[in-house]
């Protein structure tokens, strides 16, 4: 009996030590596995960190380029500066340089001497002159490695549409940003041989080339945007406005020619320690930001009314000043009323009567079809970050005095990219299409591997409705409220604009945006420009008188640089501008609409001042304004 109860003792523990055994194995099974599946290249990694030391390759970035090849982005030649502590045989001789050379303190330049790791980066992008006095104190341990610096050969132009990138080349926005994948090259490498303390021995170098990134052709013209530039920087310092921009696109494709706002800044001097400042001027507010169109609206208001036909040559339309829609008396910008108009006069005149007399015969769902046909209340999907929809009021909602309040730009709010756009459809016979910056990507080595063609998104108008809305818009340019958009032998058509400004939700007082669209040749237009002047200072805030003369300027000057000809210019007749101060307002009016001009009020009552001054010479059909006393 004893016996059996040995055995079995015997048994019990061999049982147990074969299963510890068979468990022990398992263990060392799934840990084999661990190591070699799941940890085997973090493994392989450290233990090649022990025995090589790299250096970093730089890829150069993908250059970015305006239409006609000038460059808008670029490299130049840069070094990025590394230490390895365990090999710097000359500590103290080593942080007096470093700290001379590179603009530190001799204490910090010994703290980084001073770390147990393989290698320290002492400064990155350093120019080809501080590299050469670093390799000239021949110091064992610190390297020089070729690297790259952003370069904007044009400083501020297009500095909201272009972008920068940070300290390691990354796109950080605009261009640079969302195109950063296509610009972003692949680092290379340079692997030696090194010992258990980090110093490199006279083993292998294994070299891994830098593969440049993608060179970007945009679909901006260097030279129109520096007409644009100039423009916005000149109105900017005759109004003393909050900001002036402007945008010109191509009306048959989409591609943005010029995009140009000033306030600016200087892509190569970034103010990256003011994220407030640097908020505030790098955001591209002609995408990003929406705003009241005021009377630039007024051309869909007109294009819905013609395509629908509502509206044609015999209708005529009253205006006593004022128009009451739902209990409600909205006004015209011109109290004393325009009387009784054709179409084209209301166009010309502006008269918002007309326009609120347009929408409500149209009604909600013509009018609301077209406004959604014409781009708004959505983006238009421009290739660039940060894009806003606009506010267009849902449809179930709207009563008749909203529906009064858009026929002529109040009560919907869009971004100027969206009005430009749509612009362009309303004069090119009728095609929306999406605009866009990027034209074509090419690789390191010269082949096209993006190539962008415009793109048709939308029909809200037939070619004959297009080309009668010119024909409207061109009378607005040649005898209307934009006369000073006028360009000598050069037809062009446009509508100016004026819209109060929102805080906070209620209307902000002496705070208007300014703007004024067109687009040329009318007869068969190449570009369109919108121009907008963002709180002007002073009574003189029309779009007319703010924005239409910049527009002019640009037009004026991409007539020479395109070589358009000009036709023979009808000779202008002069006067001088009548002396109305004093008058009551609505005698002032008359008589100067009396002397062929056209007039802009402020205010009313009596008429306490001019633009221009009495006396002084004004072309006929020329835009003047007249202050009154109680404004």
């Amino acid at each position: 009996m004893r016996q059996t109860n040995s055995i079995i003792k015997t048994q019990k523990r061999l049982l147990a030590v074969s299963v510890s055994i068979a468990f022990l194995f398992c263990a060392l099974f799934v840990r084999l596995i661990v190591l070699q599946l799941a940890l085997g290249g973090d493994l392989t990694r450290r233990a090649a960190e022990q025995w090589y030391r790299d250096l970093p390759l730089s890829a150069p970035r993908g250059g970015i380029y305006a239409r006609g090849g000038e460059m808008l982005a670029g490299n130049e030649k840069a070094y990025d500066v590394y230490v390895r502590p365990n090999a710097v045989t000359e500590k103290e001789r080593a942080a007096e340089t470093i700290a001379d050379v590179l603009d530190m303190s001799v204490s910090s330049a010994e703290e980084m001497l001073s770390r147990r790791v393989g290698e320290v980066t002492l400064a990155r992008r350093v120019s080809p002159e501080t590299a050469e006095k670093l390799e000239a104190a021949e110091l064992a341990g610190i390297y020089c490695v070729a690297s790259h610096k952003r370069v904007y050969p044009y400083g501020s132009m297009l500095s909201k549409v272009i972008g920068f990138t940070n300290i390691d080349g990354d796109g950080q926005n605009g261009i640079e940003g969302y195109y950063d994948e296509y610009l972003s090259g692949t680092d290379g490498y340079v692997y030696a041989d090194a010992d258990i303390a980090g110093r490199e021995t006279d083993g292998e170098t294994h070299y891994v080339p830098a593969i440049a990134g993608c060179d970007l052709t945009l679909t901006v013209d260097a030279e129109i945007q520096s007409y644009a530039e100039s423009a916005v920087m000149a109105a900017h310092s005759e109004w003393q406005a909050k900001s002036c921009s402007a945008i010109v696109m191509d009306v048959d494709t989409g591609g943005i020619a010029a995009l140009a706002s000033y306030p600016s800044y200087d892509l190569n001097d970034v103010p990256r320690n003011d994220a407030e400042l640097l908020n505030l001027l790098s955001k591209n507010a002609l995408i990003t930001d929406v705003y009241e169109p005021g009377s630039t609206f007024k051309i869909f208001t007109t294009a819905a009314a013609l395509e629908c036909g509502v509206t044609g040559d015999g209708s005529r339309y009253y205006c006593g000043g004022s128009m009451s829609v739902d209990g409600q008396r909205i006004r015209c910008w011109r109290t004393a009323g325009h009387g009784s108009q054709d179409l084209a006069e209301g166009v010309k005149n502006s008269c918002n009567c007309v326009f609120m007399s347009l929408a409500l015969s149209l009604g909600v769902e013509r009018f609301y079809d077209k406004i959604e046909q014409f781009g708004f209340g959505k983006k238009t999907n421009v290739d660039f970050f940060g894009e806003s929809g606009g506010i267009v009021m849902d449809e179930s909602v709207v009563k008749t005095v909203d529906l009064a309040r858009i026929g002529f730009g109040q009560a919907i709010a869009v971004t100027p990219l969206q009005l430009v756009t749509a612009v362009c459809a309303a004069v090119n016979g009728g095609t929306l299409y999406e605009p866009y910056f990027l034209a074509e990507a090419r690789s390191p080595s010269g082949d096209v591997i993006y190539r962008r063609e415009p793109k048709a998104v939308a029909k809200p108008i037939t070619e004959s409705t297009s080309a009668k809305l010119r024909e409207l818009l061109v009378g607005v340019v040649e005898d209307g409220g934009g006369t000073k958009a006028q360009v000598e032998g050069i037809k062009i058509g446009g509508k100016t604009g004026t819209a109060q400004k929102y805080e906070n939700g209620a209307v902000a007082s002496g705070k208007y945006v300014s703007s004024f669209v067109g687009f040329a040749p009318a007869d068969d237009p190449e570009y369109a420009v919108l121009f907008i002047v963002d709180e002007p200072s002073g009574y003189t805030y029309y779009g007319s008188l703010t924005a239409a003369p910049y527009a002019g300027r640009i037009f004026s000057r991409i007539a020479d640089g395109e070589g358009w000809t000009r036709a023979e210019e009808e000779e202008k007749t002069y006067i001088r501008m009548p002396d109305v101060v004093g008058s009551d307002m609505a005698e002032a009016v008359k008589a100067l609409e009396d002397a062929g001009l056209n007039v802009e009020t402020v205010g009313s009552g009596v008429a306490a001042s001019t633009v221009p001054a009495a006396g002084e010479t004004v072309a006929e059909g020329d835009v003047v304004l007249v202050r009154g006393r109680d404004e």
